[in-house]
């Protein structure tokens, strides 16, 4: 583990670097110290990405060193098998389609194939999420597809809002607070037929300031191939480094990204999935 090595390095023990952080206004405990070397437990919340900042700069290690090693925040619910929904309790999940009208949309096999997507996520001054915007092409595989099912986590902050920007409209919206899902509708202006393909686009404006914390990270989880997958992230505040990173069974890799003139960075995948691939950025 790199923590463990620097750590050791610095010959500073797991009290001392307590205190340093305490100094610098950032309690962690021991035991969650111990935890982040032993990799046992990762830093996910906002407080502890803030942590790893300074731990960086205590050990003297380089802006975000230790933060690009760090995978993308571990789902939340129960485990699951893999057959099942990564990201979403799965009970929780069917009574929200249920109440969107698809109780049967997880045993169903998919005839609409996402061919490409692209996301562009606004970060905020504060660090929070104040935007994503997605636009989407699928090709359907049947004759009648009118709709895409859109299901989305956002954790403990209040739903964001959804609005269809493009050959689309918001049909039913159902929202677990308790869970933090909710499932929408996006019609289609038209029905497609097998071969054709739609384009939708559509925003998911959160509200703030201050807006909610997003742990430094955006990704996108594939279960299927994706022909061509962009992301973009722009900044308000530019961060010191960022990275990007795909995560496809056992294998991770990633590699720097260079902010542009605008103050933002984007990354592309081709004939990706299934697997992870996301931005992360200190």
């Amino acid at each position: 583990m790199a923590l463990r090595t620097a750590i050791a390095r610095s010959g500073l023990s797991l009290d001392r670097l307590q205190a340093r952080l305490q100094a610098n206004g950032i309690p962690v405990s021991v035991t969650a110290l111990s935890y982040w070397q032993s990799g046992k437990r990762q830093p996910e919340r906002q407080s502890s990405l803030s942590a790893v900042r300074v731990l960086e700069d205590v050990l003297g290690l380089r802006p975000g060193e230790l933060l690009s090693l760090l995978p993308p925040p571990r789902p939340r619910g129960v485990a699951r098998r893999r057959t099942e929904p990564v990201n979403f309790p799965v009970d929780a999940l069917r009574a929200l389609l249920e109440r969107v009208g698809a109780p049967h949309a997880l045993e169903q096999q998919h005839q609409l194939n996402l061919a490409s997507l692209h996301d562009r996520c606004e970060i905020a001054a504060d660090g929070g999420q104040r935007s994503t915007t997605a636009r989407a092409v699928f090709q359907s595989t049947a004759d009648g597809q009118d709709r895409w099912l859109l299901v989305y986590d956002h954790g403990g902050a209040a739903p964001p809002r959804l609005h269809a920007l493009r050959n689309c409209r918001a049909g039913r919206v159902e929202v677990d607070p308790e869970h933090g899902l909710t499932a929408a509708e996006l019609i289609f202006d038209r029905s497609i037929d097998r071969g054709e393909t739609q384009l939708i686009e559509y925003t998911l404006t959160n509200g703030g300031p201050p807006y909610p914390e997003c742990a430094n990270t955006h990704y996108r989880e594939f279960r299927r191939p994706v022909r061509e997958y962009l992301l973009e992230i722009q900044f308000d505040t530019a961060p010191a480094r960022c990275w990007q990173y795909a995560r496809t069974g056992d294998a991770e890799e990633g590699r720097d990204l260079q902010l542009d003139a605008t103050g933002g960075v984007h990354a592309v995948a081709l004939d990706f999935g299934p697997g992870v691939f996301g931005i992360g950025w200190g």
